[in-house]
Parts: C-alpha cells; structure tokens; sequence
C-alpha cells in the first residue's frame, strides 16, 4: 500500500514533466525543419557544391585548404551557400558587383565570428553596430591622422633595428634558415605598445614565453573552432567545454594585460602629472586620446569602452601587421627580381637606411605595389560578414532575404579568375595607375571599402613600409624550398608552422 502511495504521489508530476519537455523538444524540432525548408527555398536560385546532410560543409570549412576555395569560385560564379550544420547557412560572394551591393548598405555585422569575440575583446569598432559604433569611430579617428602616424616612423624603425640585431647574431655572415614569423609578430607587438601605448616592452627579448602572446594564438583557434561548429554555437555548451574552460582563463590573461596598460597610464593622471606627461611626448598616441574621449564624454564612453577599444586595437593592430610582414617576406623570397627591384628603389631614397622620413616613404613606389599585390595574393583577413537587415537584390536580379549572413570572401574575390588573370601569379604590375585604372573599384578590398573600411589602413601600409625597406636593406631573403609555409585560416590568415627563410647578411660599407 505505502509503495502504491509513493507511486501516485511522484509519478504524475514525473509524467507530466515528461510530456512538457517532449513537447517543448517537439517544438523545437518543428522550428528547426521550418528553418531548414525556409533556408532552401531562400538558397535554392544559388547552386551550391556537395553537402553533408547533418554536417553541411563543415569539413570544406576547417580543412584550411585555400586552395579548395579557389576551385569553388572558379566552378561557382560570384557565390555559392555555404552550410555549417543542418540549420545555418552563410552565403559566400566573391564577385566585384556583389561585393559593391553589398558594401554600399549598413547592415549590421554578423553575429558569426563576432558574438564569439566578445567575451575576450568586448564591444569595439571591430564587433559595434549603429549609433554606438558611429560615436566610437567619430572619436578614434583623430588617432590615425596622418601628422600623428608621422610621429610613429622613428619608433617603428627603432623595434625593426631590434629584430634585425637578432638577426645578425643568427645569421652574421653566412646564410642561415630562420623561422621569421615568431620574430616579426613580436616586433609587430612591440611597435604597437610603443606608438599605439607609449609603453617599452621587452617583448622582443622575452620571446614566445610572453603570455599575451601565447594568449592571443590560442584564442583564435579556439574562436575559429567554434564559430564551424554548430554544437558550439549554443553558449551553455560551449562553456562547460574543454575549449570554453580555456577560453575563460586565457581571456583573463588578455583583460590583465590590457587593464595594466590602463591602469599605468591612468595613475600619474589622477596624480595630477597630466601636464608633465604629455609635455614630455611630442605626439599623443592612440591611448592619449581614447583616455581625452572617454573624459570628454563620460556618459556615453565608459570604462567598458575603453578596454573594448584597447583591446581591440593591441590585438587586431599587431596581429595583422605581423602576418602581412611575413607573407610579404615570403612572396619576396619566391620573386628574387621583384625583391631586387625593391631593394634597388629603396637604396636610392634611403641611402643605407640610418634615417627614414615620412615623405621618403611616399617615393617607395614599387615597393608599395609589391605589398598591394601580397595583399591581393594573400590577403591576411580572408572575409568579412554582414547580417541582412533587409533583402538584398544583386545586380543579375537574384535576391537574398532578410535575415541571411552574407560573408564577403576576400580571397575569393582576390583568386577570382573572372576578374584577375593568372590570380596564383604574384605580378605587382597589376597595381600600375594605368592598371588600376581600368580595374573594377571593388575588385581589391584588403581593408574593406566603405563607411566601415579598417581604421587602422594607413598605419599597417605605414608599418610595412618601414620594416621592409629595413629588412632589405641588410639582408636578402631566399625560401627554405623545404619547409614551405601552410595556410592556418584562424580569423586571420597564419602561416601554421611559421615561415622559414634563408637570410643572407649584406656586409657593411
């Protein structure tokens, strides 16, 4: 009888839980096959390669094979959907007029790979929307004012000169193989802490130990890992995760890092040292005038907004840097009469190179088509993606529905045979007046194009002009033929292993 009553008593509520999650399951499911249908009959106008039911391209997106890519543009005119899963699709375009279309609206900028960044960078230009993001840039862009990035040429050549010293003691005069990548990310480091912070480092000397560093690597292949894995899109999942366990304790490390910056600069200011501070430096530099923002607005710029943007620019301002260094190096080291051409105009305005000038870097004009053209060849950010706020109408008539997150694939557009000849050919030729001329305005976008195009352009050409006209000035630069580089997609284009080139030191005068 007493079993009988706990019987009764327990198993109703058991049973109706039982039907209520069934249920809310049921729902679900339902909800997702309507999204299933709604997303093909919206794809459909748009032939796609092969797909995995379950899987969708998943496979195709984290293999890091570019080269799986190209084949797909060249067999997929101007784009193709893309499926991570049964339930999500991106829609990849690489054709000039699409990319044009679809650059010249403000759709707000996808969740996908943004939403998975801002837990380690927070809310900044990279990942803001609407008026919030409009206000951030209005008052950001005083920063890269050209008489400002002026300031920055002789600390930018100081931190090269400190590679190149290390370089010289690997290599003195004979002709060595050294892995370049690791030394060229930690000057990148140390020329953003110094022009963008005002801070000296010892970066380049610590080496790969610096756990910023470390930090930083290990976050964008675990933000790449999750944002083609479906499962991992869902937060509670992702977090009781080995990944989302390591990615908790390595964002701690960035926050650290970047709260310190902060911090370091704030206390002589509450000290009431602002005026000595500033008297000492000729320049204000990125973080002088975030910190003028914030205090001239603090109702609309908080503490929050200020780490997102310091976070922001020391993570993406270095990194690109150092990737599009190394694979200028590399694409240099393949074209040894490309290299000698740049060598020759370099020594004919710098002399031995003991001085640079910003206007002498102005007259470095074939060395500037060879970095467009690496920029083209291999470009460091490989997409961009953007949510539809609104449908969207390309010029052949097909449509997308609101809702769709278009991915523009930079690569796509760059190796896109219908709009470059021989795209796997490195020809800085193509970036002649009279070739540039003719081309479509939307057919290199290395830094996008349009109201949201990367604020910090002019200090990446900057910094790459400086470092290799620094670089080929004292060395020449071969490939190790074997140990060539391989692609690593992690939100930006790495070389997996590094890059090995052999360095030969040219003697003195």
């Amino acid at each position: 009888m007493e079993a009988s009553w706990l019987e009764t008593r327990w198993a109703r509520p058991l049973y109706l839980a039982f039907v209520f999650c069934l249920a809310l399951g049921l729902l679900q499911t339902i909800k997702l096959y309507l999204r299933r249908q709604r997303l093909l009959r919206d794809l459909r106008p748009f032939p796609a390669p092969p797909t995995h039911w379950f899987y969708g391209h998943q496979k195709f997106l984290q293999e890091d094979k570019m080269e799986k890519l190209e084949e797909t543009v060249e067999k997929y005119p101007c784009a193709f959907p893309c499926w991570v899963g049964p339930f999500q699709a991106f829609f990849f375009i690489y054709d000039p007029d699409y990319a044009k279309t679809f650059l010249s609206r403000t759709d707000p900028k996808s969740q996908y790979p943004y939403r998975f960044m801002t837990p380690c960078l927070g809310k900044g230009l990279l990942n803001l929307d609407g008026p919030k993001w409009f206000q951030h840039r209005r008052l950001l862009t005083p920063g890269f004012h050209c008489d400002i990035l002026k300031t920055y040429v002789d600390m930018m050549a100081h931190s090269v000169n400190t590679m190149l010293d290390k370089w010289e003691k690997i290599c003195s005069t004979q002709d060595t193989a050294v892995e370049v990548f690791e030394h060229i990310n930690l000057m990148a480091l140390d020329i953003i802490m110094k022009c963008a912070f005002s801070r000296e480092t010892n970066c380049q000397i610590n080496g790969s130990l610096d756990p910023y560093v470390k930090a930083a690597v290990e976050l964008r292949k675990i933000i790449f890992y999750r944002m083609y894995n479906f499962w991992h899109h869902h937060d509670i999942i992702f977090k009781f995760s080995p990944n989302g366990h390591l990615f908790q304790e390595l964002s701690k490390v960035l926050h650290q890092h970047t709260e310190k910056v902060i911090q370091d600069r704030k206390k002589p200011l509450k000290a009431g040292m602002k005026q000595d501070n500033t008297q000492k430096k000729k320049y204000q530099d990125f973080l002088d005038i975030i910190l003028s923002a914030q205090a001239e607005n603090e109702d609309s710029f908080s503490n929050a907004d200020l780490r997102s943007e310091v976070n922001t620019f020391m993570l993406a301002g270095h990194d690109t840097s150092a990737v599009s260094l190394s694979w200028l190096l590399y694409c240099l080291a393949l074209n040894p009469e490309h290299q000698e051409r740049c060598r020759e105009e370099i020594r004919s305005i710098l002399g031995d190179g003991s001085s640079i000038t910003w206007d002498q870097l102005g007259e470095m004009s074939y060395t500037t088509m060879c970095i467009k053209e690496m920029f083209r060849l291999i470009p460091p950010v490989t997409s961009i993606s953007r949510e539809l706020s609104k449908p969207l109408t390309f010029s052949d008539g097909r449509s997308l529905p609101a809702g769709i997150t278009v991915v523009l694939s930079i690569w796509g557009l760059h190796h896109n045979p219908a709009v470059w000849k021989s795209p796997k050919i490195f020809d800085p030729l193509r970036f002649t007046k009279e070739n540039s001329d003719q081309r479509h305005p939307y057919a290199f976008l290395p830094f996008s194009s349009g109201p949201r195009n990367c604020i910090g352009e002019q200090f990446a050409m900057l910094e790459l002009k400086v470092a290799i006209a620094l670089i080929l000035l004292h060395f020449k630069v071969t490939p190790d033929l074997t140990r060539p580089p391989v692609f690593s997609n992690h939100i930006i284009l790495k070389p997996k292993h590094g890059i090995h080139l052999h360095l030969k030191k040219f003697p003195k005068c």
